[in-house]
């Protein structure tokens, strides 16, 4: 079983955890993995990009010049594609981006992505985080003394603390999420990984 010391807002370790072997010490499989940032990322795409057709376009209603004996190539519309101010041919139009994931495979990306904290030394466990104000400056010099300050991190809670969310928000490269909201392309993105002890707990009882 992996073990990590768990700090306190000081930096100063104040105890151990053994994490579990089913969640946080599989060898890590790079294709789920890939899959599911591909998941995430396509997910948040808008698809609301969108190009005029030949139908679409203002004007062209009237035929350039007779069919025959011009010269030119016969032409029904000067809105045609190949016309300048025409239509575009097959060009862009809204569509959907998003693409399902068998939760099998959800449960290996997420667990493989976690052990690959691990593997790295990338995670740091914290006793908890307690903070009665909103105070950035709170947060930085917590960032700082457990080693992490400067770097993409990722701060998972058990449950909803305004105070560190709205405090960390001003922080650049520095995000919040809870054991519910965190996902694959997050965990890989961050640095560091900062996970408060009692979100083990509950990241162990949903995936183990």
């Amino acid at each position: 079983m992996p073990n990590v010391k768990v700090l306190d807002m000081t930096g100063k370790e104040v105890s151990n955890i053994e994490l579990s072997e089913a969640v946080f010490g599989i060898k890590p499989n790079t294709s789920a993995m890939h899959t599911m940032v591909v998941n995430y990322l396509a997910n948040q795409r808008q698809g609301t990009q969108s190009t005029l057709t030949r139908t679409e376009v203002r004007g062209g209603g009237r035929k350039p010049w007779r069919q025959k004996g011009t010269g030119h190539a016969r032409q029904g519309s000067t809105r045609a594609p190949q016309w300048t101010h025409g239509g575009i041919a097959l060009g862009p139009k809204p569509r959907s981006y998003r693409f399902t994931v068998n939760k099998k495979l959800k449960r290996l990306a997420m667990k493989s992505a976690l052990s690959t904290k691990v593997i790295d030394n990338n995670i740091i466990v914290l006793d908890s985080i307690s903070m009665n104000e909103y105070k950035t400056k709170t947060i930085v010099s917590m960032l700082k003394a457990i080693e992490a300050e400067g770097s993409k991190a990722l701060i998972v809670m058990p449950e909803v603390n305004s105070f560190v969310v709205k405090s960390a928000a001003n922080i650049p490269g520095v995000k919040t999420a809870l054991v519910n909201t965190i996902n694959v392309y997050d965990i890989l993105n961050c640095d560091k990984f900062i996970v408060v002890k009692d979100a083990v707990a509950k990241i162990e009882e949903v995936y183990a």
